[in-house]
Protein backbone atom coordinates (compact mmCIF):
# COMPACT_ATOMS: atom_id res chain seq x y z
CA UNK A 1 0.00 0.00 0.00
CA UNK A 2 2.85 2.35 0.82
CA UNK A 3 4.45 1.68 -2.56
CA UNK A 4 1.17 2.50 -4.31
CA UNK A 5 0.90 5.78 -2.36
CA UNK A 6 4.48 6.70 -3.15
CA UNK A 7 3.79 6.01 -6.85
CA UNK A 8 0.84 8.39 -6.96
CA UNK A 9 2.79 11.04 -5.01
CA UNK A 10 5.54 10.89 -7.62
CA UNK A 11 2.95 11.31 -10.37
CA UNK A 12 1.39 14.26 -8.60
CA UNK A 13 4.74 15.99 -8.04
CA UNK A 14 5.62 15.48 -11.68
CA UNK A 15 2.27 16.87 -12.83
CA UNK A 16 2.63 20.01 -10.78
CA UNK A 17 6.34 20.66 -11.41
CA UNK A 18 6.83 19.22 -14.88
CA UNK A 19 8.12 22.49 -16.31
CA UNK A 20 11.17 22.42 -14.02
CA UNK A 21 12.11 19.01 -15.46
CA UNK A 22 11.41 19.84 -19.09
CA UNK A 23 13.49 23.03 -18.97
CA UNK A 24 16.64 21.08 -18.05
CA UNK A 25 19.09 20.80 -20.95
CA UNK A 26 21.75 18.50 -19.48
CA UNK A 27 21.57 14.72 -19.65
CA UNK A 28 19.21 13.34 -16.98
CA UNK A 29 20.67 11.49 -14.03
CA UNK A 30 19.46 8.07 -12.97
CA UNK A 31 18.55 9.55 -9.58
CA UNK A 32 15.91 11.65 -11.37
CA UNK A 33 14.32 8.64 -13.05
CA UNK A 34 10.70 7.86 -12.33
CA UNK A 35 10.87 4.17 -13.24
CA UNK A 36 13.56 1.56 -13.86
CA UNK A 37 12.95 -1.66 -15.76
CA UNK A 38 16.15 -3.73 -15.82
CA UNK A 39 18.69 -1.32 -17.38
CA UNK A 40 16.10 1.01 -18.91
CA UNK A 41 15.02 4.25 -17.23
CA UNK A 42 12.02 6.51 -17.72
CA UNK A 43 12.64 10.19 -16.96
CA UNK A 44 10.23 13.08 -16.52
CA UNK A 45 11.46 14.45 -19.86
CA UNK A 46 10.07 11.36 -21.58
CA UNK A 47 6.57 12.35 -20.49
CA UNK A 48 6.58 15.71 -22.25
CA UNK A 49 3.47 16.18 -24.36
CA UNK A 50 1.53 13.36 -22.72
CA UNK A 51 -0.79 15.71 -20.84
CA UNK A 52 -2.90 18.29 -22.74
CA UNK A 53 -2.41 21.88 -21.46
CA UNK A 54 -5.95 22.20 -20.07
CA UNK A 55 -6.18 18.78 -18.44
CA UNK A 56 -7.26 18.59 -14.82
CA UNK A 57 -4.90 17.26 -12.17
CA UNK A 58 -6.83 13.98 -11.89
CA UNK A 59 -6.88 13.50 -15.67
CA UNK A 60 -3.17 14.33 -15.86
CA UNK A 61 -2.34 11.76 -13.21
CA UNK A 62 -4.41 9.12 -15.02
CA UNK A 63 -2.79 9.82 -18.39
CA UNK A 64 0.68 9.65 -16.92
CA UNK A 65 -0.07 6.53 -14.90
CA UNK A 66 -1.37 4.76 -18.02
CA UNK A 67 1.65 5.84 -20.03
CA UNK A 68 4.04 4.59 -17.37
CA UNK A 69 2.18 1.29 -17.01
CA UNK A 70 2.33 0.75 -20.78
CA UNK A 71 6.01 1.66 -20.86
CA UNK A 72 6.78 -0.84 -18.10
CA UNK A 73 4.88 -3.61 -19.88
CA UNK A 74 6.68 -2.87 -23.13
CA UNK A 75 10.14 -2.92 -21.54
CA UNK A 76 9.43 -6.14 -19.68
CA UNK A 77 8.24 -7.90 -22.83
CA UNK A 78 11.17 -6.58 -24.89
CA UNK A 79 13.62 -7.79 -22.25
CA UNK A 80 11.94 -11.20 -22.26
CA UNK A 81 12.16 -11.35 -26.05
CA UNK A 82 15.81 -10.32 -26.15
CA UNK A 83 16.65 -12.90 -23.49
CA UNK A 84 15.08 -15.73 -25.46
CA UNK A 85 15.99 -14.93 -29.08
CA UNK A 86 19.33 -15.75 -30.64
CA UNK A 87 21.49 -12.91 -31.98
CA UNK A 88 20.47 -13.46 -35.57
CA UNK A 89 16.77 -13.06 -34.82
CA UNK A 90 17.39 -9.97 -32.66
CA UNK A 91 19.20 -8.12 -35.48
CA UNK A 92 16.37 -6.03 -36.89
CA UNK A 93 18.44 -3.05 -38.07
CA UNK A 94 18.44 -4.24 -41.67
CA UNK A 95 14.69 -4.80 -41.66
CA UNK A 96 14.11 -1.38 -40.10
CA UNK A 97 16.29 0.31 -42.72
CA UNK A 98 14.50 -1.48 -45.53
CA UNK A 99 11.12 -0.58 -44.08
CA UNK A 100 12.13 3.08 -43.67
CA UNK A 101 13.45 3.21 -47.23
CA UNK A 102 10.28 1.66 -48.61
CA UNK A 103 8.13 4.19 -46.71
CA UNK A 104 10.14 7.15 -48.01
CA UNK A 105 10.07 5.80 -51.55
CA UNK A 106 6.33 5.11 -51.36
CA UNK A 107 5.63 8.64 -50.08
CA UNK A 108 7.68 10.17 -52.89
CA UNK A 109 6.08 8.02 -55.58
CA UNK A 110 2.61 8.82 -54.21
CA UNK A 111 3.32 12.56 -54.35
CA UNK A 112 4.74 12.23 -57.87
CA UNK A 113 1.66 10.33 -59.06
CA UNK A 114 -0.70 12.88 -57.51
CA UNK A 115 1.11 15.72 -59.25
CA UNK A 116 1.77 14.28 -62.68
CA UNK A 117 -0.48 11.30 -63.42
CA UNK A 118 -2.99 11.76 -66.22
CA UNK A 119 -6.16 9.90 -65.14
CA UNK A 120 -8.24 10.74 -68.20
CA UNK A 121 -9.00 7.65 -70.31
CA UNK A 122 -10.95 7.95 -73.56
CA UNK A 123 -13.41 5.41 -74.96
CA UNK A 124 -11.04 4.89 -77.88
CA UNK A 125 -8.18 3.96 -75.53
CA UNK A 126 -10.42 1.52 -73.69
CA UNK A 127 -11.57 -0.15 -76.92
CA UNK A 128 -8.00 -0.38 -78.27
CA UNK A 129 -6.81 -1.95 -75.01
CA UNK A 130 -9.70 -4.42 -75.06
CA UNK A 131 -9.07 -5.45 -78.68
CA UNK A 132 -5.31 -5.77 -78.13
CA UNK A 133 -5.56 -7.92 -75.00
CA UNK A 134 -8.38 -10.46 -75.47
CA UNK A 135 -6.58 -13.00 -73.30
CA UNK A 136 -7.03 -10.72 -70.28
CA UNK A 137 -10.81 -10.79 -70.50
CA UNK A 138 -11.90 -14.37 -70.14
CA UNK A 139 -14.99 -14.64 -67.98
CA UNK A 140 -14.52 -16.39 -64.65
CA UNK A 141 -18.27 -16.58 -63.98
CA UNK A 142 -21.53 -16.59 -65.89
CA UNK A 143 -23.07 -13.18 -66.53
CA UNK A 144 -26.42 -12.08 -67.90
CA UNK A 145 -28.59 -9.15 -68.86
CA UNK A 146 -31.85 -9.44 -66.98
CA UNK A 147 -34.83 -7.69 -65.48
CA UNK A 148 -36.61 -9.07 -62.44
CA UNK A 149 -39.46 -8.21 -60.10
CA UNK A 150 -40.21 -9.34 -56.58
CA UNK A 151 -43.93 -8.89 -55.86
CA UNK A 152 -46.43 -9.73 -53.20
CA UNK A 153 -48.77 -12.36 -54.61
CA UNK A 154 -51.70 -10.16 -53.61
CA UNK A 155 -50.47 -7.19 -55.64
CA UNK A 156 -52.98 -5.83 -58.20
CA UNK A 157 -52.88 -6.34 -61.99
CA UNK A 158 -50.46 -9.27 -61.95
CA UNK A 159 -51.65 -10.45 -65.37
CA UNK A 160 -50.84 -7.02 -66.79
CA UNK A 161 -47.44 -7.14 -65.14
CA UNK A 162 -46.73 -10.50 -66.78
CA UNK A 163 -47.33 -8.90 -70.17
CA UNK A 164 -45.34 -5.77 -69.44
CA UNK A 165 -42.16 -7.42 -68.17
CA UNK A 166 -41.88 -9.61 -71.30
CA UNK A 167 -42.56 -6.76 -73.69
CA UNK A 168 -39.97 -4.70 -75.57
CA UNK A 169 -42.46 -1.89 -76.15
CA UNK A 170 -41.34 1.37 -74.50
CA UNK A 171 -44.84 2.23 -73.33
CA UNK A 172 -45.13 -1.15 -71.60
CA UNK A 173 -41.73 -0.61 -70.01
CA UNK A 174 -42.80 2.78 -68.67
CA UNK A 175 -45.95 1.29 -67.19
CA UNK A 176 -43.91 -1.51 -65.65
CA UNK A 177 -41.51 0.96 -64.04
CA UNK A 178 -44.37 3.02 -62.60
CA UNK A 179 -45.97 -0.15 -61.27
CA UNK A 180 -42.73 -1.30 -59.61
CA UNK A 181 -42.30 2.01 -57.86
CA UNK A 182 -45.72 1.57 -56.27
CA UNK A 183 -45.96 -2.14 -55.56
CA UNK A 184 -42.71 -4.06 -55.99
CA UNK A 185 -40.86 -5.42 -52.96
CA UNK A 186 -37.72 -5.24 -55.07
CA UNK A 187 -36.98 -4.88 -58.77
CA UNK A 188 -34.22 -4.42 -61.36
CA UNK A 189 -35.05 -3.06 -64.82
CA UNK A 190 -31.66 -2.05 -66.23
CA UNK A 191 -31.26 -4.62 -68.98
CA UNK A 192 -28.33 -2.79 -70.60
CA UNK A 193 -25.92 -3.71 -67.82
CA UNK A 194 -24.43 -7.13 -67.13
CA UNK A 195 -24.94 -8.86 -63.82
CA UNK A 196 -23.15 -11.81 -62.30
CA UNK A 197 -25.44 -14.84 -62.24
CA UNK A 198 -24.31 -15.47 -58.67
CA UNK A 199 -25.51 -11.97 -57.70
CA UNK A 200 -28.92 -12.70 -59.22
CA UNK A 201 -29.17 -15.85 -57.11
CA UNK A 202 -28.82 -13.69 -53.98
CA UNK A 203 -32.04 -11.91 -54.93
CA UNK A 204 -34.06 -14.62 -56.67
CA UNK A 205 -34.48 -18.19 -55.31
CA UNK A 206 -33.54 -19.94 -58.56
CA UNK A 207 -32.69 -23.60 -58.00
CA UNK A 208 -30.21 -24.98 -60.50
CA UNK A 209 -27.16 -27.20 -60.42
CA UNK A 210 -26.02 -26.17 -63.90
CA UNK A 211 -26.06 -22.43 -64.54
CA UNK A 212 -25.06 -22.72 -68.19
CA UNK A 213 -27.86 -25.16 -68.97
CA UNK A 214 -30.32 -22.93 -67.15
CA UNK A 215 -29.25 -19.90 -69.18
CA UNK A 216 -29.51 -21.78 -72.46
CA UNK A 217 -32.99 -23.14 -71.69
CA UNK A 218 -34.80 -20.26 -70.00
CA UNK A 219 -35.92 -16.79 -70.99
CA UNK A 220 -39.00 -15.78 -68.96
CA UNK A 221 -39.31 -17.43 -65.58
CA UNK A 222 -41.87 -17.32 -62.79
CA UNK A 223 -41.05 -18.50 -59.29
CA UNK A 224 -43.29 -18.28 -56.27
CA UNK A 225 -43.44 -19.19 -52.64
CA UNK A 226 -46.24 -18.82 -50.11
CA UNK A 227 -46.30 -15.02 -50.24
CA UNK A 228 -44.05 -13.82 -53.05
CA UNK A 229 -44.01 -13.91 -56.84
CA UNK A 230 -40.72 -13.55 -58.75
CA UNK A 231 -40.74 -12.61 -62.44
CA UNK A 232 -37.45 -12.89 -64.35
CA UNK A 233 -36.75 -12.10 -67.99
CA UNK A 234 -33.28 -12.99 -69.33
CA UNK A 235 -32.29 -10.68 -72.19
CA UNK A 236 -28.84 -12.09 -72.89
CA UNK A 237 -26.00 -14.03 -71.30
CA UNK A 238 -22.33 -14.99 -71.53
CA UNK A 239 -20.96 -18.16 -69.99
CA UNK A 240 -17.69 -18.47 -68.12
CA UNK A 241 -14.48 -19.05 -70.09
CA UNK A 242 -15.89 -17.05 -73.02
CA UNK A 243 -14.73 -13.55 -73.95
CA UNK A 244 -16.08 -11.01 -71.49
CA UNK A 245 -18.02 -8.17 -73.17
CA UNK A 246 -16.39 -4.76 -73.39
CA UNK A 247 -19.22 -3.05 -71.50
CA UNK A 248 -18.67 -5.41 -68.57
CA UNK A 249 -14.91 -4.73 -68.51
CA UNK A 250 -14.90 -0.96 -69.11
CA UNK A 251 -14.10 0.11 -65.55
CA UNK A 252 -11.50 -2.64 -65.17
CA UNK A 253 -9.78 -1.56 -68.37
CA UNK A 254 -9.74 2.06 -67.26
CA UNK A 255 -8.01 1.03 -64.02
CA UNK A 256 -5.53 -1.14 -65.94
CA UNK A 257 -4.59 1.75 -68.22
CA UNK A 258 -4.13 4.13 -65.30
CA UNK A 259 -2.03 1.53 -63.45
CA UNK A 260 0.20 1.11 -66.51
CA UNK A 261 0.68 4.88 -66.58
CA UNK A 262 1.63 4.81 -62.89
CA UNK A 263 4.26 2.14 -63.47
CA UNK A 264 5.63 4.01 -66.49
CA UNK A 265 5.76 7.30 -64.58
CA UNK A 266 7.63 5.73 -61.65
CA UNK A 267 10.05 3.93 -63.99
CA UNK A 268 10.77 7.18 -65.85
CA UNK A 269 11.36 8.97 -62.55
CA UNK A 270 13.82 6.29 -61.41
CA UNK A 271 15.70 6.36 -64.68
CA UNK A 272 15.84 10.18 -64.71
CA UNK A 273 17.15 10.25 -61.14
CA UNK A 274 19.80 7.68 -62.05
CA UNK A 275 20.88 9.53 -65.19
CA UNK A 276 21.08 12.87 -63.37
CA UNK A 277 23.18 11.40 -60.56
CA UNK A 278 25.54 9.78 -63.06
CA UNK A 279 26.02 13.02 -65.04
CA UNK A 280 26.74 14.95 -61.85
CA UNK A 281 29.18 12.34 -60.56
CA UNK A 282 27.06 11.74 -57.47
CA UNK A 283 28.01 8.06 -57.49
CA UNK A 284 30.96 6.01 -58.66
CA UNK A 285 31.86 2.36 -58.77
CA UNK A 286 35.09 2.11 -56.78
CA UNK A 287 36.03 -1.50 -57.46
Amino acid sequence: MKKRNIFFIVIAVFTLDACTYFSRKSEPSKKDALVRVYDKFLFPENLAGIVPPNASESDSMLLIKNYIDNWIHQQVVLHKAESNLDEGKKDVEKQLDEYRNSLIRYAYEKALIEQRLDTGVSDKEIEEFYNSNPGNFELKSNILKVIYLKLNKKSPKLNKVRDWYQSDNQKDRDQLRDYCRQYALNYYLDEDNWLMFDDLLKEIPIKTYDQEQFLHNNRNIEIEDSTTLYLISIKGFKVKNSLSPLSFERNNIRNMIINQRKLKLVAEMEQQAYDDARKKGDFEILK
